[in-house]
C-alpha cells in the first residue's frame, strides 16, 4: 500500500489532535480516531495507545477524560499552561508536568509539556514554545522490543527528547558568554555589554527553573514502585535523570559565571571611572597653580612684591612655569597623569 493509500485510509482527528495511535504488542502501529479509544481498550490484548495533543480544546480534553477515566484535577492542570514541574498520582494513573524550551528567533521560549500515564495509555499535551514529538514516536517504532514495555516507555522517550533539548541551548549559553568576556574587558565601557549580561542571566535562572524541580520528578519514577512502570524502564528513567543532573549543574555554573561577570564589568567601570576622575583632579590641580599666583596681581593694592622690579614679570612667569612642572612631574609618579 502507497502513501496516499495509507493517508487516505488515516481517520480524521481535529486540528490539535497530532496523533491517536495504538500499539500492539509487537510494536505495530495503527491509527485510530477518538471514537475507537474505547473499543480498544475493551480489548486487553497488551495493546496501548498514544494520544498527541498541543494546545488542546476544552472539549478534546473532556473527551479524552471521559475515554481514559483522567482525575478532574488533572484534566484542570493539562487545560492551564502554567503549572511547575511535578508528578501526581491519581489512583492507578500518573500526571507528569515538565517544562520544554526551544530557542525562537535567537530567544530562548518556554513551554511546558503534560503527561498522563496510565495501565494501557500515554496522553502527551504540548503547550506554548514545544517541538514535535514526532522523532520520538519514530524513534520508539524503531524498537519495537523495547515499545513492548508499554506506555512508560513512550513517557521516558518524551522525556529525554526534552532534557536532550536543553542540551544544544546551555552550550549556546555558553557560547554567548564566551563572546561577551571580549566586551568586558575592553577599554570602552557599553551599556550594550551589561544588558546583555542581564538578559542571559534572567534566561538561564528560567531555565534552571523549568530543570531543578525536573530532578525531583525523575527521582520520583526511578523510585516508583507503581506497577504503571516496570522495573526494566526505570533504568531509562534513571539515565534521564543523570542527563538532568549535569544539565542542572552546568546551569549552576554559568549562573556564577554570569554572576562573577557582571561583578567584574562593575569593577571595571568603576575603576574606570576613577581613573578619570585623577585625571581630571589632576589637570584641575596643574590650571589651579598658576591661577593661585597671578590672581594675586589682579588686586588693587599699592605695595606687592616685585611690581615696579624689571625683571618681575619674567620672574612670575618662571616662577609659574617651575610649580606647573613640578605638579606634572609628581602626578606622573603617582600614575595620575
Amino acid at each position: 500500500m502507497n502513501d496516499v493509500a495509507i493517508a487516505e485510509t488515516r481517520p480524521v482527528l481535529p486540528q490539535c489532535v497530532i496523533n491517536c495511535v495504538v500499539y500492539d504488542k509487537g510494536g505495530k502501529r495503527r491509527d485510530i480516531s477518538l471514537d475507537e479509544i474505547s473499543d480498544v481498550l475493551a480489548v486487553d490484548d497488551g495493546s496501548f495507545i498514544w494520544v498527541g495533543l498541543y494546545e488542546p480544546a476544552d472539549a478534546i480534553l473532556e473527551k479524552l477524560q471521559e475515554e481514559f477515566c483522567l482525575h478532574d484535577l488533572a484534566v484542570e492542570d493539562a487545560q492551564n499552561a502554567h503549572q511547575r514541574p511535578k508528578l501526581e498520582a491519581y489512583g492507578n494513573s500518573l500526571f507528569v508536568a515538565v517544562h520544554t524550551a526551544q530557542v525562537v528567533d535567537d530567544r530562548i521560549r518556554f513551554g511546558e509539556t503534560h503527561a498522563f500515564l496510565g495501565p494501557r495509555y500515554l496522553v502527551t499535551v504540548r503547550h506554548g514554545a514545544s517541538l514535535s514529538y514526532a522523532p520520538v514516536r519514530e524513534r520508539v517504532q524503531r524498537e519495537p522490543e523495547l515499545l513492548a514495555l508499554g506506555p512508560s516507555y513512550g513517557l521516558y522517550a518524551v522525556l529525554d527528547y526534552i532534557v536532550d533539548n536543553y542540551r544544544p541551548i546551555i552550550d549556546q549559553f555558553k557560547q554567548t558568554l564566551d563572546a561577551l568576556e571580549k566586551d568586558i574587558f575592553a577599554d570602552t565601557y557599553r551599556r550594550v555589554t551589561v544588558v546583555k549580561l542581564y538578559e542571559l542571566k534572567r534566561e538561564l535562572t528560567q531555565m534552571r527553573l523549568a530543570v531543578a524541580p525536573l530532578q525531583d520528578v525523575l527521582a520520583q519514577l526511578t523510585r516508583s514502585q507503581s506497577t504503571l512502570i516496570p522495573e526494566e524502564v526505570r533504568l531509562y528513567f534513571r539515565d534521564v535523570q543523570d542527563h538532568v543532573l549535569r544539565v542542572n549543574e552546568y546551569t549552576d555554573t554559568l549562573r556564577e559565571m554570569l554572576t562573577t561577570a557582571l561583578s567584574v564589568n562593575l569593577s571595571l567601570v568603576t575603576l574606570a571611572q576613577g581613573e578619570t576622575v585623577k585625571r581630571l583632579g589632576a589637570w584641575a590641580a596643574l590650571l589651579a597653580a598658576p591661577t593661585l599666583i597671578t590672581s594675586w596681581y589682579g588686586m588693587n593694592f599699592e605695595f606687592m612684591p616685585e611690581l615696579h622690579t624689571r625683571f618681575s614679570y619674567p620672574i612670575l612667569i618662571a616662577a609659574v612655569a617651575l610649580a606647573c612642572f613640578g605638579l606634572y612631574r609628581l602626578f606622573k609618579r603617582v600614575r595620575w597623569l
